[in-house]
């Protein structure tokens, strides 16, 4: 049984979180290990959980100081679990959890493989391409209802 916990860098999840983004996210484009932790304190983390280990993750990080604004941030799912619906279900936990704290708006940097996921949850392309640690990338974005 998978569940999605909430979760901060105390807690020894964080360390399953972290080496998930490393190896799913960082280590194949070349990127050093842990270099993109740069806002993880300040940030929520949802882990998709099976067994005791993560097999998923995703970070939001508030963008403003009355935390209305977010960037959703370092998207992972275990290979031999993607395509199973595990990022489904961390990012509409991430949403309800937006929805029950006030939270107005999250944007991230799609990959351009990852544009068509975020399109079917509902997000928004804006703005222009871009590339990022290499990659083209797409600005989009979510309103977060009332």
């Amino acid at each position: 049984m998978i569940s999605i916990q909430l979760i901060n860098t105390t807690n020894s999840l964080y360390l399953l979180e972290q080496d998930l983004r490393n190896h799913i996210l960082l280590r194949p484009i070349g990127v050093p290990d842990h270099a993109w932790e740069m806002h993880d304190k300040k940030a929520w983390h949802f882990v998709a959980v099976e067994n005791d280990v993560v097999i998923g993750c995703v970070v939001l990080n508030p963008l403003n100081p009355e935390k209305t604004k977010t960037q959703l941030m370092q998207m992972a799912v275990e290979t031999n679990q993607q395509g199973k619906g595990i990022g489904k279900l961390l990012v509409k936990e991430l949403l309800s959890f937006c929805m029950s704290n006030g939270i107005k708006e999250v944007v991230c940097h799609a990959r351009d493989n990852a544009v068509p996921f975020y399109l079917i949850l509902g997000f928004e392309i804006y703005d222009e391409p871009f590339v990022e640690v290499g990659i083209p990338h797409e600005h989009m974005r979510i309103s977060i209802a009332d």
